[in-house]
């Protein structure tokens, strides 16, 4: 912050005097500008204190030479005296006390450099001081940045160094942590802005919006791969250089601070895959440990504490962010994320998931051992397959008749028969291909669709796989026939 015009003219050294506008001292002084030109305006940019011995200007000029001033900005004239003027002309008294001017009369021993420099060293000073201020902000974020809770902490912090509010942002614009006066309404404002951040070719913008009452900054924290989050600040002030000095630091703090935590996600994430596998192995104590040592505590082994549970197989665009959502374990799983939840559970949970993708549900199954696990997996999935968006195992089709067949018997001949298209070199999409052209009932359209693909190609895998079998799909037994085989394990995990 610049120096006022009050503060120059109490240096006793200058022996400066005020003749006019005593009640606009407070004015900043960003330079002292020397003119003895009778228009000095072209050369100034605003809040410069002129000076000047007035040898070119007469008293006539006086109205016109202030009124330039006023009107470029100027913090305030000195008029210097014993060369030009023996004392300053009273029409220049007069011209600067009707507009507001502030006039300082400079005597003859006082030399113009004197005050120019007296101007740079309080002007060096004050940025001194403002970089005192913002290393000493650095250093307090950093170490809110430190402690446990550290996100957290710093919103807080950052809040109280603006005197504002502050207030972080996940890359979906959820409220990770917020603090100040105002901070819950300002969130609630500015999520509906975030979309105009996420820059589809090209590195995420900035934000920032300026009004009567308030100055917001909104800013993307990642990289041009990823954004892994927003925060916003927003305080009654424009942010000073100093301020947005201390805003930058906090982003970088925060930006860290998103990267450690997606770490430490995905770490978890790894975990809770090999809890899968170890209660598909039976090694349930080992299991429970493992998930007690997760931030989840008890809600993670919720599931395992008596009673049947329920098997959820989800699809989601973003996987991650789906399992952020869901409560209780969850786990990444060929593909797929899996989601295990006491019985009771099963409804709120599996409505939560179908709100970002395709759910299948099992049967509830016992919790005592691994193969109870396993058939579930095995329902989830097999569900899953026919999700719009949610499909409950129990309300497929044809279940009861399969239930009917000898487990082992059937698998044989399922793997019998479809071994000719996973045979046929790495062309998993024949297999695929050919459980949603059974699903949609042979349109060519509805099926194409599901797979993602072009009719033709699918009229041409179809083709494939009647030669590769030896069958007629046009003939309702054969199709019976490969729809029980396709039924009997869920697809390879992708």
């Amino acid at each position: 912050m610049a120096p006022t015009l009050r503060r120059v003219v109490a240096l006793a050294r200058l022996r400066l005097r005020v003749r006019a506008g005593h009640d606009a001292l407070e004015r900043p002084v960003r330079w002292v500008a020397v003119s003895e030109l009778e228009d000095p305006t072209p050369f100034l940019e605003g809040d410069e204190l002129v000076l000047t011995t007035g040898m070119r200007l007469a008293p006539d000029d006086a109205p016109a030479y202030v009124s330039r001033l006023v009107g470029r900005g100027a913090a305030g004239l000195g008029f210097g005296v014993g060369l030009g003027h023996e004392s300053v002309p009273p029409e220049f008294v007069a011209a600067a006390a009707d507009a507001g001017l502030p006039l300082v009369e400079v005597p003859r021993e006082t030399p113009f450099i004197s005050i120019g420099k007296a101007v740079s060293d309080m002007l060096a000073a004050e940025r001194y001081e403002e970089l005192g201020d913002a290393f000493a902000a650095q250093g307090r974020l950093t170490r809110a940045a430190l402690r446990a809770g550290g996100m957290a902490g710093v919103v807080r912090r950052l809040a109280r160094e603006i005197h504002g509010w502050a207030v972080l942002f996940d890359e979906t614009g959820g409220v990770l942590h917020a603090a100040g006066e105002g901070a819950d309404k300002a969130a609630a404002l500015v999520r509906g802005e975030l979309h105009r951040l996420r820059a589809p070719d090209g590195a995420p913008a900035s934000l920032a919006l300026s009004g009567p009452h308030e100055h917001v900054i909104v800013q993307p924290l990642g990289d041009q791969r990823r954004v892994t989050g927003f925060f916003a600040v927003g305080a009654q002030r424009p942010f000073s250089p100093v301020g947005h000095t201390v805003v930058n630091t906090a982003g970088s703090l925060l930006a860290l601070s998103l990267e450690q935590r997606r770490d430490r996600l995905a770490a978890v994430r790894r975990v809770r895959s090999a809890v899968l596998r170890l209660l598909l192995a039976g090694e349930r104590e080992a299991a429970r440990e493992t998930l007690a040592a997760l931030p989840g505590g008890p809600a993670e082994t919720a599931f395992m504490d008596g009673g049947p549970f329920v098997v959820l197989a989800c699809e989601a665009g973003d996987a991650e962010e789906l399992q952020d959502a869901l409560p209780g374990f969850t786990a990444p799983w060929g593909g797929v994320v899996i989601a295990l939840a006491p019985a009771e559970q099963a409804g709120p949970m599996a409505e939560a998931a179908a709100r970002r993708g395709r759910v299948g549900v099992s049967e509830p199954v016992e919790s005592s051992g691994p193969s109870g696990l396993a058939a579930g997996l095995e329902q989830a999935q097999r569900a899953l397959l026919s999700a719009r968006p949610v499909m409950r195992f129990a309300d497929l089709a044809g279940q009861g008749l399969l239930s009917l067949v000898e487990p082992n018997l059937l698998s044989g001949f399922a793997a019998s028969l479809l071994a000719p298209l996973r045979e046929y070199g790495s062309r998993a999409d024949l297999v695929e291909s050919l459980r949603a052209y059974l699903a949609c009932n042979g349109h060519w359209d509805a099926a194409a669709q599901r797979l993602g693909v072009h009719r033709h190609t699918l009229r041409y895998r179809m083709r494939r796989v009647a030669e590769l079998l030896g069958r007629d799909l046009d003939d309702p037994a054969v199709r019976a026939e490969l729809w029980m085989a396709l039924a009997v394990r869920p697809p390879a995990p992708r």
